[in-house]
């Protein structure tokens, strides 16, 4: 884990700009004086011994945000949490029972902006072989892994596109089997693998 570990941390002190949704759609950023809310995601990376993996989640389909869409555990940052850390960290015991004694936070990306008006601090962790997710009831209809050599492979993502408030958005998709990671979801995922191939190995 040590080897993994020092990559990872390696790939968070290389040099590069936020991410966000406006990225492949420089023709329709928002307004600069736009409030965006504070959020936070858990990239969750197990070092299993035959290949390290990302535990992402599927969400809920009855959820009124979001419902079905592949998702890192994660949400909006409370002013009981101890900033986005904790409010990552939180929330992925709250979706999926991850416990901190099962992870070792490495770091922090910059700031994701979505398109929904949030931003959004990807917090990367490594989490011990032997954790075992327990989606939570409602919220989570699935957890699972994706190879990490598969998420953090640029060659891997594709650009699509679809019609959102009645214009046409490209965005990011990372499709692993029956899963279709798209969205900011996939955009931290790339800006993650990106940093990674400037990583020597």
């Amino acid at each position: 884990m040590a080897d993994l570990a020092d990559r990872l941390r390696s790939a968070l002190a290389v040099r590069g700009r936020p991410s966000s949704d406006h990225d492949l759609n420089p023709g329709m950023r928002p307004s600069p004086e736009r409030t965006l809310r504070r959020a936070a995601v858990l990239i969750p990376v197990i070092d299993r011994p035959a290949n390290a993996s990302v535990i992402l989640t599927k969400r809920s389909s009855a959820l009124k945000h979001h419902p079905g869409q592949i998702a890192f555990p994660g949400g909006k940052v409370d002013e009981a949490d101890d900033g986005a850390v904790g409010a990552a960290l939180r929330e992925a015991r709250e979706e999926i029972g991850l416990d901190r004694r099962h992870v070792d936070v490495l770091g922090t990306l910059p700031p994701h902006e979505t398109v929904t008006g949030f931003q959004v601090t990807p917090v990367l962790a490594l989490v011990t072989a032997d954790f075992k997710a327990r989606p939570a009831p409602g919220e989570v209809a699935e957890a699972f892994e994706a190879p990490l050599d598969h998420v953090m492979n640029p060659a891997r993502f594709l650009i699509e596109s679809r019609r959102w408030r009645g214009k046409r958005r490209l965005y990011f998709v990372v499709p692993w089997g029956p899963y279709y990671i798209w969205g900011a979801t996939a955009r931290i995922l790339r800006a993650l693998a990106d940093r990674m191939s400037n990583v020597e190995t």
